[in-house]
């Protein structure tokens, strides 16, 4: 196995966002969650819909701090953050970890009790790795993508066929269907 797979591979790799078990992840002690907006939350530059809008009320009423952390522009960041009701930053330079640690000073947490999830492996997952925080990499929700992002699809699936090995050798679920 490529070592230098290991740095892209995810801590958890569950089907959808609205599959992971967030208060069982409160009561390990998580205070924070970072979370990407296309493809991990609604479908790529769809607008916050009611299961988005809903999630992030549970998130509050467990009490989580939420940041959404994007690549994308301002207009586009701030109307789904605004819907949530959840703070932003936009333009985010993701692998960069600069803006996983802006986000967590923003929320009042550290790498200790914060989580990131994301739907891509060389910009969220990597970026989440390289800032020390636990990652859950998600099934993007629509297949239909930019090609840019279609092609690094094509390489993720290498990085994933190591991460699927290695976790048949530790007998680890490879992706969680439901919590």
């Amino acid at each position: 196995m490529p070592a230098i797979f290991e740095s892209l591979y995810p801590d958890h790799y569950f089907a959808s966002t609205y599959r992971i078990p967030f208060g069982k992840l409160y009561e390990e002690g998580y205070r924070g969650i970072i979370f990407d907006i296309d493809n991990t939350l609604v479908e790529h530059g769809a607008p916050a819909d009611d299961r988005s809008v809903e999630l992030f009320l549970r998130l509050r009423d467990i009490g989580f701090g939420t940041v959404i952390l994007s690549n994308n522009k301002e207009p586009r960041v701030k109307l789904f953050s605004d819907a949530v009701g959840s703070g932003y930053i936009y333009k985010a330079a993701k692998p960069s970890a600069k803006n996983y640690r802006k986000a967590m000073t923003m929320m009042g947490t550290d790498r200790s009790d914060t989580l990131f999830v994301g739907d891509q492996i060389f910009t969220d997952v990597w970026g989440a790795r390289r800032a020390g925080l636990l990652s859950y990499l998600v099934r993007p929700i629509d297949k239909k993508e930019e090609i840019q992002i279609v092609l690094k699809r094509y390489l993720e699936k290498v990085v994933l066929y190591f991460y699927k090995r290695k976790c048949k050798r530790e007998n680890r679920i490879y992706m969680q269907e439901s919590e």
